[in-house]
Protein backbone atom coordinates (compact mmCIF):
# COMPACT_ATOMS: atom_id res chain seq x y z
CA UNK A 1 0.00 0.00 0.00
CA UNK A 2 1.59 3.57 -0.95
CA UNK A 3 0.27 7.16 -0.06
CA UNK A 4 -0.25 8.22 -3.88
CA UNK A 5 -1.67 12.17 -5.21
CA UNK A 6 -3.41 11.79 -8.05
CA UNK A 7 -3.94 15.17 -9.68
CA UNK A 8 -6.69 15.70 -12.79
CA UNK A 9 -10.27 13.79 -12.41
CA UNK A 10 -11.40 14.36 -16.57
CA UNK A 11 -12.39 11.59 -18.59
CA UNK A 12 -9.51 9.24 -17.97
CA UNK A 13 -8.22 10.71 -14.67
CA UNK A 14 -11.00 9.84 -12.28
CA UNK A 15 -10.86 6.25 -13.43
CA UNK A 16 -7.33 5.92 -13.24
CA UNK A 17 -7.41 7.42 -9.81
CA UNK A 18 -10.55 5.23 -9.00
CA UNK A 19 -8.87 1.91 -9.72
CA UNK A 20 -5.63 2.85 -7.58
CA UNK A 21 -8.28 3.34 -4.95
CA UNK A 22 -9.59 -0.19 -5.43
CA UNK A 23 -5.96 -1.66 -5.76
CA UNK A 24 -5.63 -0.67 -2.22
CA UNK A 25 -3.47 2.31 -1.76
CA UNK A 26 -4.30 5.74 0.17
CA UNK A 27 -4.79 8.38 -2.66
CA UNK A 28 -5.32 11.83 -2.41
CA UNK A 29 -6.96 13.59 -5.53
CA UNK A 30 -6.91 17.32 -6.25
CA UNK A 31 -8.40 18.57 -9.58
CA UNK A 32 -9.16 21.99 -11.26
CA UNK A 33 -12.64 21.83 -10.38
CA UNK A 34 -12.71 21.53 -7.03
CA UNK A 35 -16.48 20.51 -7.12
CA UNK A 36 -15.43 17.61 -8.87
CA UNK A 37 -12.41 16.73 -7.04
CA UNK A 38 -14.44 16.70 -3.92
CA UNK A 39 -17.48 14.68 -4.78
CA UNK A 40 -14.60 12.11 -5.99
CA UNK A 41 -13.32 12.21 -2.68
CA UNK A 42 -16.80 11.80 -0.71
CA UNK A 43 -17.72 9.45 -3.18
CA UNK A 44 -14.23 6.65 -3.41
CA UNK A 45 -12.80 7.42 0.40
CA UNK A 46 -9.84 9.46 -0.48
CA UNK A 47 -8.22 12.38 1.33
CA UNK A 48 -8.96 15.69 -0.64
CA UNK A 49 -5.98 18.17 -1.65
CA UNK A 50 -6.74 22.36 -1.59
CA UNK A 51 -3.61 22.49 -3.94
CA UNK A 52 -1.04 20.31 -5.65
CA UNK A 53 1.36 20.97 -3.48
CA UNK A 54 -0.28 19.64 -0.77
CA UNK A 55 -1.37 16.67 -2.42
CA UNK A 56 2.61 16.25 -2.99
CA UNK A 57 3.35 16.96 0.28
CA UNK A 58 1.30 14.13 1.41
CA UNK A 59 2.41 11.67 -1.29
CA UNK A 60 5.37 9.20 -1.78
CA UNK A 61 4.54 9.59 -5.64
CA UNK A 62 1.80 12.18 -7.52
CA UNK A 63 0.33 11.05 -10.42
CA UNK A 64 -1.01 13.75 -13.01
CA UNK A 65 -3.16 13.34 -15.64
CA UNK A 66 -4.37 16.87 -17.92
CA UNK A 67 -4.77 18.25 -20.81
CA UNK A 68 -1.88 20.05 -22.65
CA UNK A 69 1.31 21.17 -21.74
CA UNK A 70 0.55 24.51 -20.50
CA UNK A 71 -1.87 22.62 -17.57
CA UNK A 72 1.11 20.34 -17.01
CA UNK A 73 4.11 23.04 -16.16
CA UNK A 74 1.33 24.85 -14.06
CA UNK A 75 0.54 21.78 -12.15
CA UNK A 76 3.83 20.55 -11.45
CA UNK A 77 6.03 23.74 -11.12
CA UNK A 78 3.44 26.64 -11.00
CA UNK A 79 2.75 28.62 -7.47
CA UNK A 80 1.17 25.96 -5.95
CA UNK A 81 3.08 22.85 -7.68
CA UNK A 82 3.47 19.67 -6.86
CA UNK A 83 7.25 20.88 -6.79
CA UNK A 84 6.77 23.39 -3.67
CA UNK A 85 5.36 20.10 -1.94
CA UNK A 86 7.62 17.29 -2.85
CA UNK A 87 9.83 16.14 -0.77
CA UNK A 88 13.42 15.19 -1.92
CA UNK A 89 13.46 11.43 -3.56
CA UNK A 90 9.82 11.27 -3.91
CA UNK A 91 8.89 11.00 -7.43
CA UNK A 92 6.13 12.94 -9.99
CA UNK A 93 4.37 10.76 -12.53
CA UNK A 94 2.98 12.38 -15.37
CA UNK A 95 0.61 10.73 -17.67
CA UNK A 96 -0.02 13.44 -19.82
CA UNK A 97 -0.09 13.91 -23.43
CA UNK A 98 2.77 16.64 -23.64
CA UNK A 99 5.67 17.88 -25.63
CA UNK A 100 8.52 16.00 -25.16
CA UNK A 101 10.58 19.02 -24.92
CA UNK A 102 8.69 20.74 -22.50
CA UNK A 103 8.66 17.52 -20.43
CA UNK A 104 12.46 17.37 -20.33
CA UNK A 105 12.82 20.73 -18.65
CA UNK A 106 10.14 19.75 -16.49
CA UNK A 107 12.44 16.99 -15.16
CA UNK A 108 15.63 19.18 -15.63
CA UNK A 109 14.02 21.44 -13.02
CA UNK A 110 12.68 18.40 -10.62
CA UNK A 111 15.92 16.85 -10.75
CA UNK A 112 17.90 19.90 -9.51
CA UNK A 113 15.59 19.75 -6.51
CA UNK A 114 15.94 16.24 -5.90
CA UNK A 115 12.90 15.21 -7.22
CA UNK A 116 12.57 12.01 -9.40
CA UNK A 117 10.07 12.36 -12.62
CA UNK A 118 8.75 10.22 -14.72
CA UNK A 119 7.02 10.84 -18.66
CA UNK A 120 4.07 8.09 -18.90
CA UNK A 121 1.44 8.83 -21.46
CA UNK A 122 -1.27 6.22 -21.35
CA UNK A 123 -3.46 5.05 -24.30
CA UNK A 124 -7.01 3.31 -24.30
CA UNK A 125 -8.99 6.32 -23.65
CA UNK A 126 -11.97 6.25 -21.70
CA UNK A 127 -13.14 2.23 -21.68
CA UNK A 128 -9.43 1.74 -21.55
CA UNK A 129 -9.33 3.51 -18.06
CA UNK A 130 -12.54 2.45 -16.91
CA UNK A 131 -11.04 -1.19 -17.02
CA UNK A 132 -7.70 -0.62 -15.70
CA UNK A 133 -6.24 -2.08 -19.20
CA UNK A 134 -4.60 0.99 -20.01
CA UNK A 135 -1.29 0.85 -21.99
CA UNK A 136 1.48 3.45 -20.65
CA UNK A 137 4.64 4.21 -22.43
CA UNK A 138 7.51 5.13 -19.33
CA UNK A 139 10.24 7.41 -19.97
CA UNK A 140 12.85 8.45 -17.46
CA UNK A 141 14.97 6.36 -14.48
CA UNK A 142 14.12 2.92 -15.21
CA UNK A 143 14.57 1.93 -10.99
CA UNK A 144 11.82 4.56 -10.71
CA UNK A 145 9.93 2.92 -13.14
CA UNK A 146 10.26 -0.65 -11.45
CA UNK A 147 9.36 0.78 -8.05
CA UNK A 148 5.95 2.08 -9.59
CA UNK A 149 5.13 -0.94 -11.51
CA UNK A 150 2.59 -2.03 -9.15
CA UNK A 151 0.82 1.20 -9.24
CA UNK A 152 0.88 1.00 -13.28
CA UNK A 153 -0.53 -2.17 -12.69
CA UNK A 154 -3.63 -1.20 -11.10
CA UNK A 155 -4.51 1.40 -14.52
CA UNK A 156 -2.60 -0.72 -17.22
CA UNK A 157 -2.02 -4.11 -18.40
CA UNK A 158 0.46 -3.31 -21.29
CA UNK A 159 3.75 -1.21 -19.32
CA UNK A 160 6.63 -0.42 -22.38
CA UNK A 161 9.61 1.45 -20.59
CA UNK A 162 11.32 3.57 -23.73
CA UNK A 163 14.21 4.78 -22.77
CA UNK A 164 15.57 8.14 -21.09
CA UNK A 165 13.20 10.87 -19.81
CA UNK A 166 10.97 12.12 -22.61
CA UNK A 167 10.74 8.72 -24.86
CA UNK A 168 7.83 7.91 -23.53
CA UNK A 169 5.99 10.83 -24.92
CA UNK A 170 8.08 10.22 -27.86
CA UNK A 171 6.51 7.08 -28.42
CA UNK A 172 3.08 8.19 -27.48
CA UNK A 173 3.41 11.38 -29.81
CA UNK A 174 4.04 8.28 -33.03
CA UNK A 175 1.33 6.36 -31.99
CA UNK A 176 -1.18 8.99 -31.98
CA UNK A 177 0.31 10.28 -35.78
CA UNK A 178 -0.68 7.22 -36.25
CA UNK A 179 -3.94 6.73 -35.63
CA UNK A 180 -4.70 10.31 -36.46
CA UNK A 181 -3.63 9.66 -40.15
CA UNK A 182 -5.31 6.53 -40.16
CA UNK A 183 -9.02 8.14 -38.69
CA UNK A 184 -8.63 10.83 -41.56
CA UNK A 185 -7.64 8.02 -44.61
CA UNK A 186 -10.68 6.37 -42.88
CA UNK A 187 -13.14 9.27 -42.78
CA UNK A 188 -12.19 10.27 -46.64
CA UNK A 189 -12.44 6.87 -47.69
CA UNK A 190 -16.43 6.05 -46.13
CA UNK A 191 -17.62 9.90 -47.22
CA UNK A 192 -15.93 8.54 -50.98
CA UNK A 193 -17.12 5.11 -51.28
CA UNK A 194 -20.90 6.42 -49.40
CA UNK A 195 -21.18 9.10 -52.27
CA UNK A 196 -20.04 6.67 -54.89
CA UNK A 197 -22.97 4.41 -53.74
CA UNK A 198 -21.43 1.21 -52.05
CA UNK A 199 -23.12 0.72 -48.53
CA UNK A 200 -21.37 1.86 -45.84
CA UNK A 201 -21.84 -1.27 -43.78
CA UNK A 202 -20.53 -2.93 -46.87
CA UNK A 203 -17.42 -1.34 -46.88
CA UNK A 204 -16.63 -1.37 -43.19
CA UNK A 205 -17.14 -5.21 -43.66
CA UNK A 206 -14.33 -5.41 -46.65
CA UNK A 207 -12.43 -2.81 -44.57
CA UNK A 208 -12.18 -5.39 -41.62
CA UNK A 209 -11.85 -8.46 -43.75
CA UNK A 210 -8.70 -7.00 -45.87
CA UNK A 211 -5.48 -5.72 -45.28
CA UNK A 212 -6.60 -2.20 -44.81
CA UNK A 213 -8.13 -3.36 -41.61
CA UNK A 214 -7.00 -1.66 -38.56
CA UNK A 215 -8.00 -1.16 -34.22
CA UNK A 216 -9.37 2.11 -35.42
CA UNK A 217 -11.97 0.80 -37.91
CA UNK A 218 -12.98 -2.31 -35.86
CA UNK A 219 -13.87 -0.26 -32.47
CA UNK A 220 -15.26 2.67 -34.46
CA UNK A 221 -17.47 2.23 -37.35
CA UNK A 222 -20.24 1.10 -35.72
CA UNK A 223 -20.30 4.55 -33.88
CA UNK A 224 -20.21 6.28 -37.33
CA UNK A 225 -22.87 4.11 -38.89
CA UNK A 226 -25.29 4.83 -35.82
CA UNK A 227 -24.21 8.69 -35.75
CA UNK A 228 -23.16 8.59 -31.65
CA UNK A 229 -19.78 10.65 -31.35
CA UNK A 230 -19.82 10.50 -27.68
CA UNK A 231 -16.58 11.41 -26.27
CA UNK A 232 -13.68 8.92 -25.76
CA UNK A 233 -11.01 10.75 -26.75
CA UNK A 234 -12.44 14.43 -28.09
CA UNK A 235 -11.48 15.58 -32.21
CA UNK A 236 -9.65 18.75 -29.88
CA UNK A 237 -7.26 16.71 -27.78
CA UNK A 238 -6.58 14.53 -31.26
CA UNK A 239 -5.27 17.47 -33.39
CA UNK A 240 -3.62 19.32 -30.05
CA UNK A 241 -1.52 15.75 -30.37
CA UNK A 242 -0.66 15.83 -34.11
CA UNK A 243 0.70 19.21 -33.16
CA UNK A 244 3.02 18.10 -30.75
CA UNK A 245 4.27 15.34 -33.25
CA UNK A 246 4.78 18.15 -35.49
CA UNK A 247 6.47 20.42 -32.99
CA UNK A 248 9.06 17.10 -32.30
CA UNK A 249 10.11 16.68 -36.29
CA UNK A 250 11.08 20.26 -36.73
CA UNK A 251 13.06 19.66 -33.77
CA UNK A 252 14.73 16.52 -35.14
CA UNK A 253 13.98 17.77 -39.08
CA UNK A 254 11.71 14.85 -40.28
CA UNK A 255 8.98 16.30 -42.82
CA UNK A 256 5.21 15.10 -41.78
CA UNK A 257 3.49 15.67 -44.58
CA UNK A 258 0.32 13.71 -44.18
CA UNK A 259 0.41 14.53 -40.49
CA UNK A 260 0.60 17.95 -41.69
CA UNK A 261 -3.20 17.47 -43.65
CA UNK A 262 -4.32 15.27 -40.64
CA UNK A 263 -4.31 17.96 -38.48
CA UNK A 264 -5.47 20.97 -40.72
CA UNK A 265 -8.92 18.16 -41.18
CA UNK A 266 -8.85 17.94 -37.56
CA UNK A 267 -8.60 21.27 -37.07
CA UNK A 268 -11.54 22.56 -39.69
CA UNK A 269 -13.87 19.89 -37.81
CA UNK A 270 -13.42 22.24 -34.26
CA UNK A 271 -14.31 25.14 -36.56
CA UNK A 272 -17.40 23.85 -37.50
CA UNK A 273 -18.18 22.86 -34.44
CA UNK A 274 -17.18 19.51 -33.49
CA UNK A 275 -14.45 19.90 -31.61
CA UNK A 276 -16.17 18.32 -28.14
CA UNK A 277 -16.88 15.09 -30.17
CA UNK A 278 -15.18 12.07 -30.23
CA UNK A 279 -12.92 11.85 -32.93
CA UNK A 280 -14.92 9.74 -34.47
CA UNK A 281 -17.12 12.58 -34.99
CA UNK A 282 -14.82 14.36 -36.95
CA UNK A 283 -16.33 12.90 -40.61
CA UNK A 284 -18.99 15.16 -40.03
CA UNK A 285 -16.87 18.00 -40.99
CA UNK A 286 -16.32 15.77 -44.35
CA UNK A 287 -19.80 14.73 -44.72
CA UNK A 288 -20.39 18.35 -44.73
CA UNK A 289 -18.29 19.42 -47.27
CA UNK A 290 -19.50 16.60 -49.76
CA UNK A 291 -23.02 16.62 -48.72
CA UNK A 292 -22.90 12.98 -48.03
CA UNK A 293 -23.97 11.49 -44.97
CA UNK A 294 -22.04 7.56 -43.96
CA UNK A 295 -24.83 6.40 -41.36
CA UNK A 296 -26.23 2.86 -41.41
CA UNK A 297 -28.87 2.15 -43.67
CA UNK A 298 -30.61 -0.47 -41.73
CA UNK A 299 -33.94 0.75 -39.76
Amino acid sequence: MADVGFLGLGIMGAPMARNLVTAGHRVIVWSHNAEKAASFASQHGCALAKTPAEAACRSQVSFLCVGDTAMSREVILGDDGLVHGAAPGTLIVDCSTISPVASKEIGAQLMGRGIRFLDAPCTGSKPGAEAGTLTFMIGGDREAFEETRPLFEAMGKSLYYCGAQGMGLHAKVTQNLMLGNILQAFNEGLVLSTKGGVDPEVMIEILNNTGARSGYVASKADSVLKGNFSTTFSVRWMEKDLGLAIELASELGVPLYTTSASQQQLRTAIAMGYGEDDISGSIRALEEIASCQVRSTKA
